[in-house]
């Protein structure tokens, strides 16, 4: 199982629609990945133009476009996760600053285009006996999971703190981690105890609309 940290999707149920007020766009998420990775021209999966150039009206770029809370929508499971506590998640809509997600969310929409009929990307597909699939994955969740507080990990003894709270080993490393791996490994030991979670892929709250429009993050139950 592979685990992509950015949003599968934009909101859709809270206006019934990606993109409200245009014209030809998709209302399922696999269709709009097409949609997306079509009126792209930035090189390597890049998506710069369509939120900077093709629907710039839709997303925050700054002051100058208004009011921020007129453009952040959030999806059914953001909120699922928001409501239990969690760190409040970042919209696919706001594309500025450093904790911005617009641009790498639609990136790997490009992505999802392209892997999608070579390998399972759930809830969007069934999941197949005995084959890879592709998730979304949040890492707080698991760090969060491990007792961490969210925080960033950057040292062994953090890193094997939080790998024991999800009933993982602890790792033997020569160097102390930086944040990155330390994100790396908690995820998968993560994802791998959730695993467990009868609920894991069929988490209350995950309707056959929303499968198919906005998805789910994996680890959310």
């Amino acid at each position: 199982m592979f685990g992509f940290d950015f949003s599968f999707a934009p909101p859709f149920v809270e206006r019934d629609a990606y993109l409200p007020g245009e014209t030809g766009v998709p209302d399922n998420a696999r269709e709009f990945w097409a949609y997306v990775d079509a009126l792209c021209h930035d090189e390597d999966l890049g998506a710069a133009s369509f939120l900077e150039e093709v629907h710039r009206r839709h997303f925050y770029f700054g002051i100058a476009d208004g009011v921020k809370a007129d453009f952040v929508r959030f999806r059914i499971c953001d909120a699922h996760l928001n409501a239990q506590g969690g760190r409040k998640t970042a919209s696919a809509y706001d594309a500025i600053g450093a904790a911005q997600v617009a641009k790498a969310s639609f990136s790997g929409m490009r992505l999802l285009h392209r892997l999608d009929g070579g390998v399972a990307i759930w809830p969007m597909n069934p999941l197949p006996d005995g084959a890879s699939a592709v998730v979304e994955i949040y890492t707080r969740i698991y760090l969060r999971n491990a007792g961490m507080s969210g925080k960033k990990l950057r040292t062994r003894a953090e890193l094997n703190r939080a790998l024991t709270g999800l009933g993982s080993k602890p790792v033997r490393l020569k160097f102390e981690p930086n944040d990155h791996q330390t994100d790396a490994l908690v995820t998968a030991a993560g994802m791998r105890a959730h695993l467990s979670n009868p609920w894991a892929f069929s988490p209350p709250g995950l309707t056959s609309e929303l499968s198919q429009t906005e998805g789910w993050t994996f680890g959310i139950v």
